[in-house]
């Protein structure tokens, strides 16, 4: 949302600073003609801002896809909103197109989620928000990209605010929507004015980037995913690459963080605002009838909506951006994708920062706009500014400072596996590089009455609802960088099917929460128009002291053991072997701190919540978890 706020005499002007930083002439630096139209500008490798925000022309159209989502035998129709220069009405300029689609633009409705306690009924209620569809351009791409010579777009998805279709959470009708807008663009789809005259985008390159957080952020990799000819760049923030790892984990029912209950049935109902909601009401009941909220396997459903197999099929340029505290839309989704587009040799960056579900645009907004701007440039424009050739990947150190690599996980990060052993009686077990066996440990299943933050606490004391490992106090720093995996033989008696593994960073310490604080300095990115000054103000982290963090966290519903894809039933009492994947991580436990690894059974916040009493029995020394630790990390768990 656009953020109203005022300049005054402390604001720092971006492009000074830029110029600075970068010894590049600064906007008012650019000469303009004298009774000519300002034409693009480049300097030092990047469009300059030469071009009027507040001349802007704006349009909207109405642009027909290749689906039939509400299926009325009709094809369904996307309605985008479009600020452009000036020059590209009255001069002949052309220009490409910085894209935000989404399903939020005219709001959401408040739906209730699905019951997470076996055995409770769904209440039904419906209230509505919505948002005032003539506040069009929010955010700071209109202030900062389109006087540098780009026209700014936001889409809305299916089934939303002006466009017809149905909301369906993902599958490819959805991607059909975002794919026609890259179409229409490039004079290939279909398109209509408000008043219903046909009309193309004669003043349009054919060059799209696409850019956004969260749903917003999913929808670029949808659209790349299709292979759609003209989308050069993409930039997807905690963005979903496959909508099973959204709602789903390891063969079970697992909740986004905050959003337990929740399915693509809800999310769709939540951001059906189109004209005429009724006549969606069977998709919806078809999509909660078939997402299967009984065993979590992976099945076509989830086969429609997982774009990674697709990354072959990409052609933009893509810069990968998550937060390590984001437990919404959690970090596999992005390390997937990742290493997918690494496989098919698709130009990318990566950014890993310290906040939850956020954009880093407000706490590091100088390099934020200097990267993301010569994406732009690069792809969009062809500019040989060297993008492609700085370091790949930022990622952000739990004190705010920032560090570069040339790939992710951190060249020279080796997996190490810990031996999960045995304790003394009645204290917890340990952490070691050598397995030592010992006889069986047990714990019963309470975590429909105790959250995992709860069982994890009184680490060295025996609790009979969760197992503890610990090291010892770590005489160097070990960094967790990858994705740490568990082998668990086990076996289980009772109904709950689920295990789940916690990898705990022990020791008081003052550590980031993933939130951020907004400060007194105010930062002025783009040109001022009326109501919108083009400024906002810095944040900075937000801290917590506290005896512990949950580094990272995984789970399996342990009929899944031979797959995702299909359950098979669990003998009361029999030891299997359980193997699963926690969520990608990038953490540093500090010197004199423990690390240690918690074993539950439901997890409150994220699992199904089945009734207590379930009975884990693991098998010390045999049992493991599997860290992904750079150089040096080895050493201190000597």
């Amino acid at each position: 949302m656009k953020r109203r706020l005022h300049g005054g005499a402390g604001a720092l002007t971006l492009a000074a600073a830029l110029a600075a930083a970068t010894a590049l002439p600064a906007a008012a630096d650019v000469p303009a003609r004298d009774g000519a139209a300002p034409r693009l500008t480049v300097a030092g490798g990047e469009t300059q801002p030469v071009f009027s925000r507040a001349d802007a022309v704006t349009q909207t159209v109405t642009i027909e896809t290749t689906a039939d989502s509400d299926r009325d035998g009709v094809r369904d129709r996307v309605q985008m909103r479009i600020m452009r220069p000036k020059e590209t009405a009255t001069a002949g300029l052309k220009v490409p197109t910085i894209l935000e689609a989404s399903p939020y633009w005219a709001g959401i409705n408040n739906v209730p989620n699905h019951p997470v306690d076996i055995g409770d009924a769904r209440a039904r209620s419906l209230t509505t928000t919505q948002r005032d569809l003539a506040d069009v351009f929010p955010g700071y791409y209109d202030n900062y990209f389109l006087p540098r010579g780009y026209a700014v777009a936001n889409l809305d998805s299916i089934g939303t605010g002006g466009s017809t279709g149905c909301p369906t959470s993902g599958d490819r009708s959805e991607q059909a929507g975002a794919k026609a807008a890259v179409d229409w663009l490039n004079g290939r789809a279909r398109g209509w004015a408000p008043d219903g005259t046909p009309v193309k985008a004669t003043w349009s390159t054919g060059n799209v980037g696409m850019i956004g957080q969260s749903y917003n952020g999913t929808l670029p990799n949808m659209a790349a995913a299709t292979g759609v000819e003209g989308l050069k760049a993409i930039v997807p923030i905690a963005g979903i690459s496959s909508w099973y790892d959204y709602y789903r984990a390891g063969g079970g029912v697992v909740a986004p963080g905050g959003y337990q209950g929740e399915d693509l049935d809800v999310l769709a109902e939540a951001v059906l605002t189109r004209e005429n909601p009724e006549v969606c009401a069977k998709v919806i009941e078809e999509i909660e009838a078939t997402q299967d909220r009984e065993t979590g396997d992976y099945s076509k459903v989830w086969a429609a909506r997982d774009y990674v197999g697709q990354a072959r099929k990409v052609r933009a340029a893509v810069m990968v951006v998550h937060g390590l505290n984001d437990w919404n839309v959690k970090v596999k989704n992005s390390v997937q994708w990742w290493n997918a587009l690494k496989e098919a040799g698709v130009p990318r960056k990566l950014w890993l920062h310290q906040g939850n579900h956020s954009t880093p645009f407000r706490w590091r907004v100088e390099e934020w706009l200097r990267q993301t701007h010569h994406w732009f440039d690069r792809y969009l424009y062809g500019i040989r500014n060297g993008i492609e050739n700085e370091p790949r990947v930022d990622v952000e150190q739990a004190d705010g400072t920032w560090e570069t690599a040339k790939d992710w996980p951190i060249p020279g990060t080796r997996t190490v596996p810990v031996s999960l052993n045995a304790g003394p009686s009645g204290q917890p077990g340990t952490l070691g590089l050598r397995p030592r066996p010992g006889a069986p440990q047990s714990f019963t299943d309470a975590g429909r009455t105790r959250t995992a933050e709860q069982l994890l606490a009184d680490e060295d004391l025996a609790d009979p609802n969760r197992l503890a490992y610990l090291t010892g106090p770590l005489p160097s720093a070990v960094r967790v960088d990858g994705i740490p995996s568990v082998s668990l033989r086990a076996s289980l008696d009772g109904r709950s099917p689920y295990l789940t593994a916690l990898l705990v960073d022990y020791g008081t310490d003052t550590r980031p929460t993933g939130s951020r604080v907004t400060t007194a300095e105010q930062v002025c990115f783009g040109e001022s128009v009326p109501g919108d000054p083009g400024c906002t103000y810095r944040q900075q982290l937000a801290t917590q002291t506290a005896p512990y963090k949950i580094i990272t966290r995984g789970w399996l519903d342990a009929r899944n053991r031979h797959g995702f894809s299909r359950s098979e039933p669990v003998e009361a009492g029999k030891p299997y072997t359980f193997r699963w994947d926690l969520e990608p991580t990038d953490y540093t436990v500090k010197a004199g701190h423990r690390l240690g690894v918690i074993l539950l059974s439901t997890d409150y916040d994220y699992t199904l919540r089945y009734p207590a009493g379930t009975e884990v029995s693991v098998r010390p020394g045999v049992s493991r978890v599997l860290l992904p630790l750079a150089r040096g990390g080895r050493e201190a768990l000597k």
